[in-house]
């Protein structure tokens, strides 16, 4: 099994010549050409996972120094067990131990493509199933006995579950913790939309690092199902948070983003 050193994604062996995830215009392939990875030379080169309490019954996991995107993965922990969500391209034991700790954990799954990481090697540490989005299934590096395939909706236990919105990816999906933010809800976003730097605004973009805009018609079919769901935190899939009233920002973002794409501030330009 190697990794795409640029997204952190296994890959069966053989590898493609060109990891195809990063050879897609969302992302992108090194000036220097296609570099390879694993898991020993991630250890190697002194990497660990760090491990925060982000409140009661859910946990940041961070890879430091970063691999990949460097995505933040998250504990989510419930009474019949917990979700790792977007899982990270490298894996420790002392992790595993620490999550285990948890309880059984009920399903590793990704918001898309970009945040797979080693989730079949996540998987085998922690005897759990990978649900991944059938409509992403093109994009899988690596597949396995672990790997469950879904689409819509997947609910986990009570107060969580995964929906599958589109528009980054036609899989990309959300998760959905009812008890999360003091109960009042905490919706796990990826990238299907993204808290911005200012804290109190999103974006939706098809590419974040190439800058390609979704269409008005997309973004607001996103924003419509998230805005079926009852949540008012909103995390990224970097840690990236709304804090509070997140149902009202994600319209408000809604609709600028739908307002400047139409052109009705042209005249600012």
């Amino acid at each position: 099994m190697l990794i795409c050193a640029t997204c952190a994604v296994e890959y069966d062996e053989p590898t493609p010549d060109v990891c195809p995830i990063c050879d897609d215009e969302r992302q992108w392939v090194p000036a220097d050409g296609q570099r390879w990875t694993d898991l020993a030379k991630l250890a190697g080169e002194g990497r660990s996972i760090t491990w925060t309490d982000r409140e009661p019954n859910l946990v940041a996991l961070a890879a430091d120094p970063g691999v990949g995107i460097g995505q933040t993965a998250e504990l989510i922990t419930t009474p019949a067990g917990s979700l790792l969500w977007d899982p990270l391209g490298f894996i420790d034991d002392q992790t595993v131990e620490k999550v285990r700790a948890k309880g059984p954990v009920l399903a590793i799954a990704a918001s898309h493509p970009h945040t797979f990481g080693v989730q079949l090697e996540w998987a085998a540490a922690l005897d759990a199933p990978v649900l991944v989005c059938e409509a992403d299934k093109e994009w899988l590096g690596r597949t396995g006995s672990a790997v469950e395939f879904w689409s819509d909706r997947r609910d986990l236990t009570d107060g969580l579950s995964l929906h599958q919105v589109g528009g980054h990816f036609p899989g990309s999906c959300v998760a959905v913790w009812a008890a999360g933010a003091e109960g009042r809800g905490i919706l796990f976003a990826g990238d299907t939309v993204f808290p911005n730097p200012d804290r109190t605004s999103l974006g939706f973009l098809r590419s974040y690092p190439n800058k390609i805009p979704l269409s008005a018609a997309v973004v607001d079919r996103v924003a419509t199902r998230l805005g079926e769901f009852t949540f008012d935190r909103i995390i990224g899939n970097f840690g990236n948070t709304v804090a509070a009233g997140g149902q009202e920002i994600l319209r408000r973002s809604a609709d600028r983003h739908i307002a400047w794409v139409r052109g009705d501030f042209d005249h600012l330009t």
